[in-house]
């Protein structure tokens, strides 16, 4: 049996005015697939990954997530998605432990599992020691774990994340790395970074854009091909408008 495409995107395009923020996007990622986003600032990452999760609707195209049209039925495609923004909105005055029940609650999780779910993701993302500790105390680093810990919360098959090691420290984006190479095997993972040394680490694919489009679909190891460095092939496939 083939594996079942877990995040597909069909022509993307979102227009803001005269500017094209992102043009015909098109690419397909299965199940247990963690593929690295690559691509200077303002290339169009944040703006693709708003078009895949529905909080922000295309001027043309098609996203679907687990076969599920999101601006069809984005009510049930979230149900799929776990979505860890750049900068994930957070309740400064709530504490890790109670910020996740009440997102868990808003999710329809209740009882045992929630409680269950809170203590695994709290474990996964190294909070345990600042469970119960203001969110508005809390290092930066801290802080994105928590924002990571909220989109794991509801168990989703697919993962959306947008930088996130930004903020952390080596040791803590040691473990990020870590957290995401064990999640990609049962769930989808797509991380954009602008980070060359974040690819190879972590991800089994690339997608590199540039200009909104996409300029690169394959393997880490394609990129040094010919022996050339990651920041050689980043300076070659960025040098010039699309």
């Amino acid at each position: 049996m083939s594996t079942p495409l877990m995040i597909e995107a069909q022509g993307l395009s979102k227009q803001y005015g005269t500017f094209l923020a992102v043009r015909d996007v098109t690419f397909s990622i299965p199940r247990g697939q963690v593929v690295a986003f690559l691509g200077p600032n303002g290339a169009g990452k944040t703006t693709t990954m708003r078009l895949l999760t529905g909080f922000v609707a295309p001027t043309r195209g098609t996203a679907r997530i687990a076969g599920i049209d999101v601006q069809a039925d984005r009510i049930e495609a979230a149900q799929h998605i776990g979505y860890l923004p750049e900068n994930g909105p957070l309740y400064p005055d709530m504490t890790p432990h109670s910020l996740l029940d009440f997102f868990g609650q808003a999710r329809g999780l209740s009882g045992s599992y929630l409680r269950t779910r809170i203590e695994s993701v709290l474990a996964q993302c190294s909070l345990e020691s600042v469970a119960h500790k203001p969110v508005g105390k809390l290092s930066k680093g801290y802080r994105q774990r928590v924002s990571m810990a909220a989109a794991m919360l509801h168990d989703p098959e697919v993962l959306i994340m947008d930088e996130p090691t930004s903020g952390l420290d080596p040791n803590q984006i040691r473990g990020v790395r870590t957290l995401i190479r064990e999640l990609g095997k049962s769930k989808t993972v797509l991380v954009s970074t602008h980070i060359l040394q974040e690819v190879e680490p972590v991800a089994d694919r690339v997608l590199f854009i540039h200009d909104g489009k996409i300029v690169f679909d394959g393997e880490p190891a394609e990129l040094r091909a010919e022996g050339k460095s990651l920041e050689d092939q980043f300076h070659r496939l960025t040098a010039q408008p699309v």
